[in-house]
């Protein structure tokens, strides 16, 4: 049984070539047959350049029962009596079949150039829309859209194998009516027309299955098929040399960081555990007196190196957190001046002068107080660093809307531009190491601690010196403080 197409083609060329015959009939007094025969040939022309071969063959079957029927006497019959009618008659089929034949050919290779230029132009358009791609599902979708749009296929199914312990992954797409989608899915699905693999450069990771009005299984088809499932594999490996070489230079970055770190940390590991152990020593030895200067002198720099140590145990052990995403503040309802003035007591500033502007009447902010000592503390320990012996460093802070603004300034010297926004990556440095003590992991802590509460920092040179400032929200999920402090 024909398809509905096929049958409108067939019942077009059968209207065409009896209205053909009816008009020639008006004028048949006036017109001879070699004439007829002739005009005859222009239904069989017309229906193989629109229709093709098969109904151009029926045309000139049909036009030469015609021919014969209505324009060779004995008129409206079949029957031939003389030899001259006969043979012009079979000249005639054979002409209106060699005809067929001919502009059937010449459609033919009229529409195979057409679907290559086609496919070529799509194929074109595949590559382009590959190359920007860089996610294997994206691939897979385009790849099936494509081939669907291309073929009008009924449907095309991309199956990709499960890698890492993932599920198999399927695209699909289709055009089809609801009534069409019966066969399509469950356990009775019909046999598709192609079946091409996704062959990578040492397995199959996959295949594409693809269905065609009249399970057509066409060469120039199955050479399309297979440059574009060609092409989505090279896609799909180019993605994953991508995310391999991405992977290796995490791991060589990470591999550069750890080995930075070590070298940093056992040089600022072995500094105070030096100063510690000849203190211990010293003490030990009989010649000094327990109430003698010496001995206070020697325990306060033990006391000192061991401060030192537990801030860079602390930093350390932040920084973990911090990479690990594992840092989360406990927050309660703090007063900010509270906290500088205990980090202040702490670290016993004597080689600088501080100037505190932070107002015990601030509203609460809601913030993890050991967190916050600890962001205090590395930018202040960062402005002793930076600056000169006995110069000031200030530290304000001030309501702003939602916000609470902090600034830590000290009187160093002004940062290149260049170096402002890396100033709080890890390990970044300014001066050189062999001036400057420390793991170059202060400013990054800050920065990670800081974001841990929703806030943002950063730094800039002003008329006032160098400043780190540093913002934290004042609600607490949308809430303010139940209480204040008076």
């Amino acid at each position: 049984m024909l398809p509905a197409q096929g049958g409108l083609r067939y019942l077009w060329v059968l209207i065409l070539t009896i209205l053909t015959a009816l008009l020639l009939f008006l004028f048949r007094s006036e017109l001879s047959a070699p004439i007829v025969s002739q005009l005859f040939l222009l239904p069989v022309g017309v229906s193989a350049a629109a229709w093709g071969l098969g109904p151009s063959i029926l045309t000139a079957v049909v036009s030469f029962l015609l021919y014969n029927f209505l324009f060779i006497e004995p008129y409206y019959s079949l029957m031939v009596h003389q030899s001259k009618d006969l043979i012009s008659l079979l000249v005639f089929l054979v002409v209106a079949v060699v005809i067929s034949q001919l502009i059937g050919q010449m459609r033919e290779k009229s529409d195979l150039a057409s679907r290559r230029e086609l496919e070529a132009l799509r194929l074109y358009e595949l590559t382009n829309t590959l190359a920007s791609l860089q996610d294997e599902k994206a691939i897979f979708k385009v790849l099936a859209e494509l081939v669907q749009e291309t073929l009008q296929a009924r449907r095309v199914e991309v199956l990709m194998d499960a890698r890492s312990g993932n599920k198999p992954v399927k695209y699909v797409a289709e055009n089809l009516s609801p009534a069409s989608k019966v066969g399509y899915g469950g356990d009775a699905i019909l046999q598709p027309s192609f079946l091409i693999p996704l062959q990578a450069a040492q397995s199959v990771i996959g295949e594409m299955r693809v269905w065609v009005e009249g399970h057509s299984t066409g060469v120039v088809q199955m050479r399309f098929l297979e440059t574009c499932a060609v092409q989505a594999v090279l896609a799909l490996e180019r993605f994953r040399l991508a995310e391999l070489d991405t992977r290796s230079r995490v791991l060589e970055e990470s591999d550069r960081l750890k080995t930075a770190l070590l070298a940093s940390v056992s040089h600022e590991l072995r500094s105070p555990l030096s100063t510690i152990k000849a203190s211990v020593s010293s003490l030990r030895e009989e010649e000094f007196s327990w109430d003698s200067e010496a001995r206070d002198e020697l325990l306060a720099a033990v006391e000192e190196e061991t401060d030192q140590l537990n801030q860079l145990v602390g930093n350390l052990l932040s920084m973990s957190r911090i990479e690990a995403g594992a840092l989360q503040p406990e927050r309660h309802w703090n007063e900010l001046h509270e906290i500088v003035e205990r980090v202040l007591s702490r670290m016993k500033l004597q080689s600088h002068r501080v100037s505190v502007d932070v107002s015990p009447d601030l509203p609460l902010v809601p913030v993890d107080f050991i967190l916050m000592e600890q962001v205090f503390n590395n930018l202040i320990s960062n402005s002793v660093k930076f600056s000169p012996e006995n110069s000031l460093i200030t530290i304000s802070a001030s309501q702003s809307k939602e916000v609470m603004c902090v600034k830590v300034t000290n009187q160093g010297p002004p940062v290149p531009e260049l170096h402002l926004d890396r100033i709080f990556d890890k390990f970044h440095r300014i001066t050189l190491k062999e001036k400057v003590t420390g793991t170059g992991l202060g400013l990054s802590i800050c920065k990670g601690i800081i974001e841990a509460h929703g806030g943002r920092i950063w730094a800039e040179n002003s008329s006032e010196g160098f400043s780190f400032i540093f913002l934290l929200p004042m609600t607490w999920e949308g809430a303010q403080p139940q209480v204040q402090l008076e």
